[in-house]
């Protein structure tokens, strides 16, 4: 009797290799440096600055000097330090609120496996989210939730959610019809094992990309709620909260919007480079 050999996975199908290639080329050194930079600056706050982000001072609206490198804002305190303090609170946001809504997006994806019903309101959710933009869906949980760190982190997630969902849903339509799944099927594996053991771990290569391109939303949806008043509290800084802050004085001290801004446009420029540079390496 012929005994029917059941692989537990795919591994050709897995381009995780061609990740890596897409990471060496100019877009993805690129972004690695660019975010790298910016990340190793707000971990390293409290090393490369000894002035308190928050502690207000005479001299406002000063120019750089040895005391400030980049100045001082409106109320006197150290511009250089409220970058790099909110360099770490915008990567707190986003490294919470991204694997949250990946997690939610992708336990909704198999859900929405197991039956053509269970399908249907899994799309119909995705599509209700979908059809508020970004902002729109900010205003209304903060018009609940009111400002702060946790309602933005929620939007971030509540946001990426139908993406990740959509992403992995596909793939799981394309990978359990693959000959590995359905001989599993014949082998007599159920449904819950074929889905979990064989085609998941073969399914979720493209959230890879997804969560690069994941993140560099998340930092413009923390600025832009920061930038509207909807975002975290003051006084504790984040990069769109210090934009928003610089408007009034951009005749007066561009300083004050120039160092933010580069900051805020390096991380997402850094994060694009990413998605784009594994994207490509994924189609190599």
């Amino acid at each position: 009797m012929t005994t029917l050999s059941l692989p537990s996975s795919a591994p050709l199908l897995r381009p995780r290799n061609r990740y890596v290639a897409g990471l060496l080329t100019w877009r993805g050194v690129t972004g690695l440096v660019l975010v790298g930079v910016v990340a190793l600056a707000g971990l390293l706050a409290p090393w490369l600055t000894d002035a308190d982000p928050d502690a207000q001072g005479a001299q406002a609206l000063a120019g750089p000097s040895g005391a400030h490198p980049l100045g001082t804002d409106d109320i006197g305190r150290d511009l250089l330090s409220r970058i790099l303090h909110g360099i770490l609170t915008d990567l707190s946001i986003i490294l919470t609120a991204v694997p949250a809504g990946a997690l939610i997006g992708a336990a909704l994806a198999l859900l929405a496996a197991t039956s053509r019903a269970a399908d249907l309101v899994v799309q119909r959710l995705f599509d209700l989210v979908l059809s508020f933009p970004g902002l729109i869906l900010g205003l209304a949980v903060t018009a609940i939730l009111g400002p702060g760190r946790w309602p933005v982190v929620i939007i971030i997630a509540l946001a990426e959610v139908p993406y990740f969902g959509r992403q992995l849903r596909a793939g799981v339509l394309v990978q359990r019809e693959r000959e590995y799944a359905l001989a599993a099927r014949v082998g007599g594996a159920g449904r819950a094992r074929v889905l979990l053991r064989h085609v998941l771990p073969n399914a979720v290569d493209p959230l890879i990309v997804q969560g690069a391109v994941a993140l560099s939303v998340g930092v413009f949806i923390e600025g832009a709620l920061s930038f509207l008043g909807l975002g975290v509290r003051p006084p504790q800084p984040t990069l769109g909260s210090l934009i928003s802050g610089s408007v009034a004085y951009l005749d007066t001290d561009p300083l004050l919007a120039a160092a933010p801004l580069a900051v805020t446009t390096a991380l997402v420029l850094g994060f694009t480079l990413l998605a784009e540079a594994l994207n490509r390496g994924a189609r190599s």
